[in-house]
This record gives C-alpha cells, sequence and structure tokens, in this order.
C-alpha cells in the first residue's frame, strides 16, 4: 500500500547553480508531463535549455500513419518548446517503438552533450515502473539509461573518437541529472512561476490527445502533481525530480 501525500518525506530544493541544460526525451510529450515547468521557471531565470528527441514520435497515433504522425508531432513538441523558451529542438530520428539501447545511441547523445556543453540533463524515468505500478515504455528505459552513459562518455577523449575527429571536444561538464516522474524523488523545482506555461505546452500536444481514445485532463493532471510536490517542498508549486550526480 502507497503512503498517503501526507507521510511522504520532505523534498530537498533541487541545485539551480547551473546555466545550460540539455533535457533528452524518447517523444515528444514525454518533457510536457512536469519536467516543461520547470523548464518555464528555468528559462525566466535566464538559463539556457535546449531539447533532444530521439524520435519524431511517428508511432505514437493508432489512427494515422507514422508518415503522417513523425511530422505533426515534431511540429507540435517545437510549438510547445517555446511556449516555455526554449528555441532550440533537435529530433535524432531513431524509430519509435524500437528505440536501442546501446553504443550508437550513446554515441548521438554524446554528440548532442559535447555540442551544447550542459551542466545539467534532464531526462525521464528510466524505472521499469512509473510511481503507482505502471510498466513504463521500453524507449523511455533505453533513452534514460543512454543519457547517463552519454553524460560521461562525451568528457572522455578515447570514446567515440570520430566526435573529436569531426570537431566536437570532450565535454566533462555535466554535474547532474534529473530524472522527472521518478518513483523514488529527492529534490523537487518550485515551479509556481512556470506551471502555467507548461501547463500550455502540454495542450500544445494536440494531436496527440485527441486521438489517444480516451479522455485526459491534463490541466488537472499537472496541477495535481505540482500540488504534492508542493506540500513536500513547502511551496505552492512543485515539481519532483530524483537528483544524480555525475
Amino acid at each position: 500500500m502507497s503512503p498517503s501525500p501526507s507521510q511522504l518525506p520532505p523534498l530537498e530544493p533541487l541545485p539551480e547553480d547551473w546555466s545550460r541544460l540539455l533535457a533528452i526525451a524518447a517523444h515528444p510529450d514525454d518533457l510536457e508531463y512536469g519536467t516543461s515547468c520547470a523548464v518555464a521557471r528555468w528559462t525566466a531565470l535566464g538559463k539556457e535549455v535546449a531539447y533532444v528527441m530521439v524520435t519524431r514520435g511517428e508511432a505514437g497515433i493508432d489512427a494515422w500513419p507514422p508518415e503522417r504522425t513523425g511530422p505533426v508531432r515534431e511540429a507540435e513538441e517545437i510549438a510547445a518548446a517555446r511556449l516555455v523558451g526554449v528555441d532550440s529542438v533537435t529530433f535524432l530520428g531513431h524509430p519509435d517503438g524500437g528505440v536501442e539501447y546501446g553504443s550508437a545511441l550513446n554515441r548521438d547523445l554524446a554528440r548532442e552533450i559535447r555540442r551544447f556543453k550542459p551542466e545539467a540533463l534532464a531526462v525521464q524515468n528510466f524505472e521499469l515502473s512509473w510511481p503507482g505500478g505502471n510498466l513504463n515504455q521500453s524507449d523511455h528505459r533505453a533513452v534514460g539509461l543512454a543519457a547517463c552513459d552519454a553524460a560521461q562518455a562525451a568528457g572522455n577523449r578515447w570514446m567515440f573518437p570520430e566526435l573529436a575527429a569531426a570537431g566536437l571536444e570532450p565535454w566533462g561538464g555535466v554535474r547532474y541529472v534529473f530524472v522527472g516522474g521518478s518513483t523514488t524523488p529527492t529534490h523537487a523545482c518550485d515551479v509556481e512561476t512556470g506551471l502555467e506555461q507548461g501547463i500550455a505546452s502540454l495542450l500544445a500536444q494536440r494531436a496527440y490527445f485527441e486521438n489517444l481514445g480516451r479522455p485526459f485532463d491534463a490541466d488537472g493532471f499537472l496541477r495535481a502533481e505540482a500540488e504534492e510536490a508542493g506540500r513536500r517542498l513547502g511551496v505552492a508549486a512543485a515539481m519532483a525530480f530524483q537528483v544524480l550526480y555525475v
């Protein structure tokens, strides 16, 4: 039996002693289930944030073929990112639903880390399950683990030497990985100033939600998440993260 929100331990304030963050996700809309609320806060504070989508989300709408879905979801993610102050969204083009953990994925993510030179990464839960016990999807698991490994590989000259040969010198400056949707959060980010923008960014995934096949209250979902994490941080609204140190 899961503890009630009032029984959960307090969360520490998320570290914000950094200036550049790269948010890495498997699909368009992954970051919008909470992380984008924090991104809105960070960009308002003058921090630089860029997004990397490993897939185009082309397998995400059952009623549409992938060749129709991919461009629509790309466009919606770009629009969603702009709503929280992010102008750079890179799509790596790995197959939606078939992302494989391994050297090709690790190299692609290490390349983006060397290119952007972040001090922090934001990823989504890459455990077997979500809070509450629902099974997590394989793309999420592969991407989160690969992002953590790429944070280390990006700083090692002898891993993926083809990157250095292409002019991308090693970058070992990643200090934190912030994991959204973790079953064991340790910290939270005050999002009182970013919640509304984060909700708007999730609602911008219009085609996905219109074809979901079941009702989903995106506004209510994010407000409930923010309220619960806010209680644990001692603020009005927050988003919870597990913090990993690189």
